[in-house]
């Protein structure tokens, strides 16, 4: 249950609105995230910081990256109901978790809609968030310097700043930081990505897609979207998945030689922001690559 102090000023944001249950989804970096019922019969989530502190504040990153989708009517995320510094209310998406054994049309509609929405060059109009961790998102022309900067060597450099990993890892990170640019594409067309679109932040109700939940938009290559999604390969992406995908918006022909190189930024994220033992798979990854 919300402790009186948050509930109550929960409730004032909800225009005195009670709260009659609560139930604690998460509280994963220092951001607890609620399930909660009204007096009125309506459900919600609500995000709070467990502690406040004066770093990024990721829960008005996520509202920005929210307001941005229903100002240009892109859907399937929850819609915000009230928010001030400290609060994030939005809308409860109805889900049991039970996924399909093959890709969702309704699923592969919703992503092909997010990449479609296209820009000039690489970045996003605010620094946005993955796992309560600042992604800085000022524009760029070029993809592979965005990728590598503000992407790559980012969480790789934070990282190294924490507990870095060893010596071998080291060594093959710094050839593939810098010899990127004969991995990965110079200039993809810039699109709308999730930024955090793994199965865990892809909503099903009776295995049918219902939306998305904690994005981290920006403008990017697509296709490490997609590479992330095949890197958990999740039950509900079948082996066709590609060839439908790309009835729509058009894979590089090269795409599967550079996957592995997407694949190794988001297990990175995962060193940094969840478990060591990540570091294995991320050695893994890093001997697929000539490098």
């Amino acid at each position: 249950m919300i402790d009186n102090i948050n509930l109550n000023a929960i409730e004032k944001l909800l225009n005195n609105r009670k709260i009659i249950n609560s139930k604690l989804l998460s509280d994963s970096f220092n951001i607890n995230c609620y399930k909660i019922e009204t007096s009125d019969n309506n459900k919600l989530i609500v995000k709070f910081y467990k502690e406040r502190n004066n770093k990024f504040n990721a829960i008005s990153a996520e509202i920005k990256n929210l307001k941005f989708f229903e100002k240009f009517k892109i859907n399937n995320f929850p819609k915000i109901k009230a928010f001030n510094d400290d609060y994030l209310i939005m809308t409860y998406i109805d889900n049991d978790n039970e996924k399909p054994s093959k890709i969702n049309t309704d699923l592969l509609s919703a992503i092909i809609f997010l990449h479609s929405q296209e820009n000039k060059s690489y970045g996003f109009g605010f620094d946005t968030q993955i796992g309560g961790l600042k992604h800085y998102n000022n524009y760029e022309i070029n993809w592979i310097s965005f990728f590598r900067d503000k992407r790559l060597n980012y969480i790789y450099e934070l990282i190294n700043q924490t507990n870095p990993m060893d010596s071998q890892i080291n060594k093959k990170m710094d050839s593939l930081l810098n010899k990127l640019d004969n991995f990965i594409p110079n200039n993809p067309k810039p699109r709308l990505v999730h930024g955090d679109l793994w199965e865990g932040n892809i909503l099903f109700d009776n295995k049918k897609f219902v939306g998305f939940i904690d994005p981290g938009s920006f403008y990017g290559h697509n296709e490490m979207e997609i590479a992330y999604l095949r890197w958990f390969n999740p039950v509900f992406l079948d082996n066709d998945f590609l060839s439908k995908y790309e009835n729509y918006i058009k894979i590089d022909k090269n795409y599967l030689e550079y996957e592995t190189v997407y694949q190794i930024y988001y297990c990175l994220l995962n060193v940094y922001l969840w478990d060591r033992s990540y570091v294995l798979n991320t050695k893994q990854l890093l001997n697929k690559l000539k490098i």
